[in-house]
């Protein structure tokens, strides 16, 4: 039953949200996650598990998708567009240093693949877009996961003083943690804990990076000795689509502002719920099973990720 699950996260999110309240140098999402991997690996949440899945996942989507009719059309494209040299270059050097990184310890290509895809382009969503194009194994799959949700998790509480650190603008944290950071979950609640600002061009950003599920995937397949049947429609990220069109609709359609804060509010609450649910999902346990060698793998791959990012914010004058 979901219903319990999703009443959980949403008791999380309350009170992460008063926690944040006091101390929004932290941040509610933060917390969040926090108070989420506390619970989760203190109780049994087994009967919780339909709702924390849900909520982990959908209301996440729901809340960017929400977060659409808060911005400018025109100003999302800009960003998308001036993101894409950090996009592409933090994703080819992901896939080519698993790849070569990967062969260097042994590890298989199946494996290798799914770290190099999930730390290139949005962590396990697209590991699970990736897995059956390249029949990798369950426990390949659990492995790959696991290895990227561990760095996803440490990317929340280091990204924000590393940018306070580096003095970045709100802005320029953005684009770092929305080219640097794994998952979307993740960027999310880095780039708020950072600032409003930095949080919406961090997603947005994000979004973006997250749209190039799709060509990899069609590489992927292109590079399959047997060709299967690709459903492009299974690994296409329809929510991004939609946030898309909600921009587009509050380009063209006046939305009250006293509607746009109520949108603001509801749209930081369904994602410090959902990350309540992120955290519930946390099993640490499991990440002392994964074994050096994929850990290894995906923190290497990761720091070069973050020094591609940074290197090429300063050739383009953005940080």
């Amino acid at each position: 039953m979901k219903l319990r699950g999703i009443v959980l996260c949403i008791v999380i999110a309350i009170i992460a949200t008063c926690i944040g309240n006091v101390a929004p140098i932290v941040g509610s999402m933060v917390v969040s996650i926090l108070i989420g991997i506390i619970v989760g690996n203190t109780m049994n949440t087994e009967r919780y598990a339909a709702g924390i899945k849900f909520s982990g996942k959908k209301l996440l989507q729901y809340a960017i998708i929400l977060m659409g009719f808060t911005l400018s059309f025109k100003s999302a494209v800009q960003l998308g567009i001036s993101s894409f040299p950090l996009i592409i270059t933090s994703i080819l050097a992901a896939l080519l240093v698993s790849y070569i990184l990967g062969s260097y310890l042994g590890i298989n290509t199946r494996i290798k693949t799914l770290i190099g895809v999930g730390t290139a382009i949005c962590g396990g969503s697209a590991i699970a877009a990736a897995s059956p194009i390249i029949k990798a194994k369950d426990e390949e799959i659990a492995f790959s996961i696991t290895t990227i949700f561990l760095f996803n998790i440490i990317a929340v509480f280091i990204f924000p003083p590393l940018g306070h650190l580096l003095h970045f603008s709100d802005t320029g944290f953005g684009y770092f943690a929305g080219t640097a950071i794994n998952d979307t979950s993740s960027v999310v609640a880095a780039g708020y804990a950072y600032s409003t600002s930095a949080g919406d061009t961090a997603t947005i950003v994000k979004l973006v990076r997250a749209l190039m599920i799709v060509p990899i995937c069609l590489i992927l397949v292109a590079l399959q000795s047997s060709k299967d049947d690709f459903n492009i429609k299974q690994v296409f990220p329809w929510f991004i689509l939609y946030f898309f069109l909600a921009s587009v609709f509050a380009s063209i359609v006046p939305i009250p502002q006293e509607a746009v804060k109520a949108i603001k509010v509801l749209s930081n609450f369904l994602m410090c719920t959902a990350l309540a649910g992120i955290g519930l999902s946390v099993n640490l346990p499991k990440f002392f099973k994964i074994g050096s060698k994929p850990i290894a793998l995906g923190a290497v791959t990761w720091m070069v990720v973050i020094m591609i990012s940074l290197i090429m914010q300063k050739v383009l004058q953005i940080w």
